[in-house]
């Protein structure tokens, strides 16, 4: 036991120790070739432990093929684990999935810096929607339209070296991930696609990049007329600043006015304290929106675990008025959640198919490196236990 004047004496010797300069720390010593290695061989184990959707890969497990074990025996330095992690990332085939640097001359990250949504339908790679404002849409590419090929190769020639490249066979997801990714292109260079509409009529088009056509925008544009308000949300659902926008056009909102809140631009996801303060203008009682599952508890201790999320009223925050979503394919994650969530409360939502991104992203760092990954490590269900990323909404009505 601690007297007084023992405790006196450790605030003492603490305030002291406090006083007096502290030794300059040594700099963690750089990465050694067997590091890098050693984080290689890690990362396989790091996504079976914790990837939340492995029972929807290939054979129920980690991808493996022997060009991607001969890539993880030659991983020497910072680059070649970086490569390394990227195609392990890209073998999931999941959207959800990528590492935390990269290099100039990547893959578009889907959805937020695509602007074509392909998906497959028997042998065709077929355009489902187009971004709206978007190089693509300025085009003239339009919904059924046909991709046919990217730089000039045969769309099923180039979806079958992507995945070649890895070893890997072609199932038709990975085919319909692999076009996704080749029509948004590489980071750092234009695009180059042959398209086809309904009449056959072809057309080989260069579209700029996305990484190339970014801009500034409030977190949210709001649009009133007489008895109606539209809040527009601007792909800032990761930016606690959209809850003092939201809450301001609220508040600016008369009682019995109908709202539209407007999901199709929320590709980047973002966090749920921004999507239960949105929700918790909407309800006067906690109530249930989104149910959470994680794996690896059960991979490692044989007991599951599974919870329901709630979204609470917020104080002196509440509109009794109508309410009603409207989603799209860039709709993702967080914006996903949003809409499943205002499902769950009662509410309207419309607009078709979603970005379908898989479950909640956890960030993991490889021991030796740092070198950090991210990918779905809980899987996301609705509140009544349907997969968040297989709901579709029916259409809107003009």
């Amino acid at each position: 036991m601690l007297t007084g004047r023992s405790v006196r004496s450790l605030v003492v010797g603490a305030l002291v120790a406090l006083a007096l300069p502290s030794p300059a720390q040594e700099p963690a010593p750089a990465p050694t070739a067997a590091d890098y290695r050693a984080d290689a061989v890690a990362l396989a184990d790091l996504l079976a432990r914790n990837y939340a959707y492995l029972d929807d890969l290939p054979g129920g497990g980690v991808p493996s093929s022997d060009m991607l074990k001969a890539e993880r025996d030659a991983v020497h330095d910072r680059d070649s684990l970086l490569r390394y992690a990227e195609d392990m990332i890209t073998a999931l085939a999941d959207h959800h999935a990528l590492t935390g640097r990269s290099f100039k001359d990547d893959w578009a990250i889907i959805p937020t810096y695509t602007d074509i949504w392909i998906v497959r339908s028997g042998p065709s790679f077929i355009v489902d929607n187009v971004r709206p404002d978007s190089p693509a849409a300025k085009a003239g590419i339009g919904r059924y339209d046909r991709l046919a090929a990217v730089d000039g190769v045969p769309i099923a020639d180039a979806v079958q070296a992507f995945w070649g490249r890895l070893g890997l066979a072609v199932t038709d997801e990975r085919s319909a991930y692999a076009a996704r990714t080749l029509a948004a292109g590489r980071r750092d260079r234009p695009r180059h696609l042959t398209i086809v509409n309904a009449q056959g009529q072809e057309r080989v088009l260069t579209l700029a990049s996305l990484y190339d056509d970014q801009q500034e925008r409030p977190p949210i544009s709001v649009a009133r007329s007489i008895g109606k308000v539209t809040i527009r949300f601007n792909n800032a659902l990761f930016d606690n600043g959209t809850i003092a926008a939201f809450d301001k056009a609220m508040a600016e909102t008369p009682p019995r006015a109908a709202v539209l809140l407007d999901l199709t631009d929320t590709p980047s996801g973002g966090n749920t304290s921004v999507a239960r303060a949105i929700m918790g203008w909407f309800v006067t009682k906690p109530m249930f929106y989104q149910m959470h599952n994680l794996p690896s508890e059960e991979r490692e201790t044989g007991i599951p675990r599974q919870w329901v999320e709630q979204v609470l009223p917020r104080a002196g925050k509440h509109h009794p008025g109508p309410v009603r979503v409207t989603v799209g394919r860039w709709t993702g994650s967080v914006g996903e959640g949003l809409a499943v969530g205002f499902a769950a409360l009662g509410k309207p939502v419309c607009g078709g198919a979603m970005a379908g991104l898989k479950g909640a992203v956890y960030d993991f760092d490889l021991p030796k490196t740092q070198l950090r990954v991210k990918f779905p490590a809980e899987r996301i269900y609705t509140a009544s236990g349907k997969p968040r990323e297989k709901m579709v909404f029916g259409p809107c009505q003009q």
